[in-house]
């Protein structure tokens, strides 16, 4: 066991005298010592439950024969961060979560691991950690909130944002506002639609890091307090038998997660997360870019239309289903024989998952829509790619044209909707919001939901940054390059006429090369007065088609 290296012969007694201090008993001292990575937090509904769910990881693990040691990560709420400063941490702290599970597994030897994360950037990054680790892992994701009810319809959280702009527009009064932010958000865990934590969670089974079942049983479940006291115990059973994250998580596992994401129609996100947790796996020939996503994107038909993109709630997905049902009706599409964190294919895993609402996980010969949730463009705008959730705008807007209103941060362009500047057909344009330009990467949440909320119906959306999970419409992220590196869209100027077909994968405007090298000559970088590790991070921060991973 790793373990013995801190435990094991004489010139180890000061370790055990520590480790004694910590309540280890002699017999423990034979045991395998197992790492349970908490992101609990008290400012963060995705995590204020996550104690409950490490103390049932703890205990399966002690009745299997190991011993639990618990230690903390950070976790940030993305809802909470947006639109401000904060949002520029987001992105960036998955490194941090990363870095901070390597770093505690490594310092003291952990034979093996049980993650327990939630929200969007703390999933990846414990992803990360176990893949680059690769010592026995096992993930227990927090589970989704369950949705809020207002005037008898299925809300959460976007629906605030939305209502924020319809307030501004005059569609909605103050207090009935304010009686919909009570009820839209009713506890515990990741926010109820198909955002980026609940389609991280729903990759995680995918790839088989995380018991069958585990992605969508919610946070205030019995169901998932089960889940979190049988993988204490399975965790045991992968040291025993040698099975790391390098093993579950091949090229194979990856592949399955894309089908997936892609016929659920998830959060953009995953064109970030998904490479950059291959990034750790590079050495075992594992590769995930964008031409994946694409290639699979035009064969694997959307199948659920959950919130954002429909009216179902992940609580709709989980009564009909959940994951196993998803891959069932997939499973001539997948790698089933890829293995899992059951020790089992992800074949045998499904053998008796069935679909219990068709409404909710179509058939294939009865999708949604006929190709994937998220499509790739390039592009004269985006020559290295951009990404949009396809699955969630509405057909009259997979072609649009239109001039141009450029900005040069998310706030510039909050302003000016609020201001009624934006107008029918206009194309919005947000840059220098990039891993590098912003630093950080910020989600545009804000500007989206409000001209959602105000009922523009034909503008589309276009940014080197980030799109929340939760964005639905014409938005385009994660323009490659980015204006801090010298992108096309820095040489964006108003009136230039952008042309978008999500049919044919283009995302152009109408200036010739000569004109756009020109213009990347006189292209001016906003100075932002960046402190701390941020001014780190913007140093070694890569491209978003490369996942903004380090190097």
């Amino acid at each position: 066991m790793r373990s013995d290296i801190i435990k094991k012969g004489m010139q180890r007694a000061p370790h055990r005298s520590l480790l004694r201090a910590c309540g280890v008993t002699e017999e423990d001292m034979e045991k395998p010592f197992i790492g349970v990575a908490n992101s609990f937090t008290n400012i963060v509904p995705g995590h204020i439950h996550l104690n409950e769910l490490a103390e049932a990881v703890k205990l399966g693990i002690s009745q299997a024969g190991g011993v639990p040691f618990e230690f903390s990560t950070m976790a940030i709420c993305d809802g909470i961060a947006m639109n401000h400063e904060g949002m520029r941490y987001s992105l960036a702290s998955r490194e941090i979560v990363a870095d901070t599970v390597e770093s505690m597994a490594q310092a003291h030897q952990l034979d093996a691991l049980v993650l327990i994360p939630t929200c969007d950037k703390i999933v990846p990054g414990m992803l990360m950690a176990a893949a680059r680790l690769d010592i026995p892992s096992i993930v227990v994701t927090g589970g989704p909130m369950l949705p809020g009810k207002y005037n008898g319809e299925t809300v959460d959280l976007i629906n605030v944002y939305e209502a924020v702009g319809a307030v501004k527009a005059g569609k909605m009064t103050e207090d009935e506002l304010l009686e919909l932010e009570k009820c839209a958000c009713p506890g515990a865990g990741s926010c109820a639609g198909l955002f980026t934590a609940n389609t991280m969670a729903c990759l995680t089974e995918a790839m088989g890091m995380s018991l069958p079942g585990c992605a969508t049983s919610h946070a205030v479940s019995a169901e998932k307090r089960q889940i979190a006291h049988s993988s204490g115990r399975q965790i045991i059973e992968l040291l025993e038998r040698n099975i790391t994250p390098s093993k579950i998580m091949s090229q194979k596992a990856f592949k399955n997660a894309v089908i997936v994401d892609l016929a659920l129609g998830g959060s953009t996100n995953t064109t970030l997360h998904l490479p950059a947790i291959a990034y750790e796996l590079e050495d075992k020939g594992v590769k995930v870019n964008l031409d994946l996503f694409q290639d699979y994107s035009i064969k694997i038909p959307h199948i659920a239309s959950i919130s954002p993109a429909g009216k179902h709630s992940m609580l709709d997905l989980d009564q009909a289903g959940g994951i196993p049902a998803v891959l069932k009706v997939l499973e001539n599409e997948l790698h089933d024989d890829a293995v899992t964190c059951t020790a089992q294919s992800l074949k045998d895993n499904i053998k008796s998952a069935r679909v219990l609402d068709s409404t909710v996980i179509r058939p294939l010969d009865n999708p949604v829509h006929r190709e994937g949730g998220l499509a790739i463009l390039k592009g004269t705008l985006a020559p290295d790619g951009a990404v949009v959730k396809q699955g969630a705008i509405d057909s009259e807007m997979l072609i649009h044209e239109g001039p141009a209103q450029v900005f040069e941060s998310e706030e510039e362009c909050v302003k000016a909707i609020n201001q009624g500047i934006i107008q029918e057909g206009d194309v919005v344009v947000i840059r220098y919001e990039g891993p590098k330009g912003g630093p950080g990467m910020r989600e545009m949440l804000n500007p989206t939901a409000a001209i959602s909320g105000m009922g523009i119906k034909s503008v589309a959306l276009i940014t080197d940054g980030r799109f929340s999970g939760g964005t639905r419409g014409p938005c385009i992220g994660h323009v490659s390059p980015e204006a801090a590196a010298n992108g096309p869209i820095a040489t964006v100027k108003n009136g230039d006429i952008i042309k978008i077909d999500i049919h044919k994968r283009r995302l152009d405007f109408e200036v010739s090369p000569v004109e756009i090298e020109e213009r990347i000559k006189n292209a001016v970088i906003p100075e932002r007065n960046i402190k701390g590790w941020l001014s780190r991070y913007r140093k070694l921060v890569t491209s978003a088609d490369k996942g903004a991973i380090l190097r």
